[in-house]
């Protein structure tokens, strides 16, 4: 909807006497929430809450005075114009911080006293609290927009590929003068560049907690800038990018080819490098090999400082399974430590990435449990079965794999192919897309191609959205791994 239409709306809203401070409240904050983008509503919007003082004067309580102050800086201004649209009363809102504020009504209930001409009280009415304090404020504001807990410098496990790598991105943490920017991680997929990237946003925040760290994937800003063209919303868009302190993207190989899309980025890494602001970025090849982008652009990524993380070596490997098998028993998964040449077939059975890897660990400590630190090798190979590579891999291909889920769904493989969006054809798309990144060397544009032409967003989208259904519903995780066995033969 564009701003005018909106401004239609909320006209009809105000003829028709909206009066509610919480219906109003519901109605502006949806709107407010797709113009400044979900990381920063989450972050400071969310966890506020409209309340009335014993003047009856409206009031956004937020958590923090660092949200307050965020709220008045970037927010409060269309706030009100929004609020004023819906409210047939023409109140105005201001806003405090949860210190600031004594005991406060509910809006809702001093707009009925009021509506009854009756004297009312401000009752004891306790103001929700963020989840966090003040140093982790910050950290919400960056675990909004997908961050991961577990991906921290403490369980990054280093090795002779990524020792380099780690201490860049330790120094860059630190807020470290004199650094170069921006900082561009490059490597194969699945060997810890996501891991940096959320362990130098979660260490920034800790030592600046006022800092603005913002993280996102390329997908995501992706979508969120092509939403804020539809709503006409650009210019939130780019305040929400440009006030960052620090800015970090992951797989920004996935802006390629849309133009539009690398000129917003573009002009958003030179406004912030003027500024003086960290960037740091990440793809699986280096700047300068990403044919899809923009030469212009390439050439920005490539000014700073391109530092690769590379494949892992048995070492390494054993290392983090060894690490990912601790991890486990601190949360009472597994009972002890697994034998050395266990974890030695596990790593040798497993050639892929590490992501393969933790896997194929998590895996073995599901199955043994308690057992784990009296298995043998030949006892953890009949465990896991065709879970483990044993030998020469028969090469797997997509079409394979579209016939196989689709039999396996009572499906026919043009279903797939499909532009046909009903659950039951939509899902098994996406674990067929799932298994297609995991069996194949095919990249999300050549998968996306071989489904019907989809974009390569689209796909990884699907891939991700596997990936987190697989932790939530048991179902798909049994469905995935049924798949998997009829491929593996």
């Amino acid at each position: 909807m564009g701003f005018q239409g909106w401004l239609v709306m909320t006209g009809s809203a105000r003829m028709a006497g909206m009066t509610d401070p919480d219906r109003i409240w519901t109605e502006a904050a949806g709107r407010l929430r797709s113009e400044i983008g979900e990381g920063p509503f989450s972050s400071y919007i969310a966890p506020s809450a409209v309340r009335a003082d014993g003047a009856g004067q409206l009031i956004l309580v937020t958590p923090t005075a660092y949200a307050r102050d965020w709220v008045r800086k970037n927010a409060l201004r269309r706030m009100n114009e929004l609020w004023l649209g819906l409210d047939g009363l023409s109140r105005r809102l201001d806003v405090r911080c949860r210190a600031e504020m004594g005991s406060v009504a509910p809006a809702s209930q001093v707009a009925a006293g009021r509506a009854e001409g009756a004297t009312v009280t401000p009752l004891v009415q306790p103001i929700p609290m963020a989840t966090v304090g003040p140093v982790a404020d910050g950290a919400r504001a960056v675990r909004a927009a997908g961050l991961q807990e577990r991906l921290t410098f403490d369980s990054f496990v280093e090795g002779q590929g990524n020792a380099f790598a780690l201490a860049i991105a330790r120094q860059a943490a630190a807020w470290a003068d004199g650094h170069f920017n921006p900082i561009f991680f490059c490597g194969p997929y699945g060997y810890g560049k996501t891991h940096l990237l959320n362990a130098i946003a979660w260490e920034a925040q800790r030592l600046r907690p006022d800092a603005r760290v913002v993280y996102l994937t390329a997908e995501r800003f992706l979508s969120t800038f092509v939403r804020a063209m539809q709503d006409r919303s650009t210019a939130a868009f780019k305040d929400s990018l440009r006030s960052a302190d620090m800015l970090l993207i992951d797989d920004v190989q996935f802006v390629g080819g849309k133009t539009s899309t690398q000129e917003e980025l573009l002009s958003t890494l030179t406004a912030l490098i003027e500024d003086g602001k960290k960037i740091v970025l990440s793809a699986d090849r280096p700047p300068m090999a990403l044919s899809e982008v923009e030469p212009r652009l390439r050439s920005h990524l490539a000014s700073g400082l391109t530092c690769p993380v590379e494949p892992a070596d048995r070492a390494l490997k054993l290392a983090v399974a060894r690490n990912r098998i601790e991890t486990l028993a601190r949360l009472g998964v597994v009972s002890g430590e697994a034998m050395p040449e266990v974890l030695e077939h596990l790593v040798d059975r497993t050639p892929g990435s590490m992501r393969e890897l933790e896997g194929a660990v998590n895996t073995l400590a599901a199955v043994a449990g308690a057992r784990l630190s009296s298995l043998s090798v030949d006892e953890t190979q009949a465990l896991l079965g065709s879970a483990l590579r044993g030998g020469p891999e028969r090469r797997i291909t997509v079409d394979e794999i579209q016939k196989t889920v689709a039999d396996h769904f009572s499906l026919k493989q043009a279903d797939l192919l499909s532009e046909r969006r009903t659950r039951a054809v939509a899902r098994p798309r996406q674990i067929a897309m799932w298994l297609c990144k995991q069996h194949t060397t095919r990249s999300y544009p050549d998968i996306g191609r071989r489904f019907g032409g989809r974009d390569h967003t689209t796909v990884l989208h699907g891939v991700r959205k596997i990936e987190e259904l697989m932790a939530l519903d048991d179902q798909i995780a049994r469905d995935v791994e049924t798949l998997t066995r009829k491929l593996r033969g």
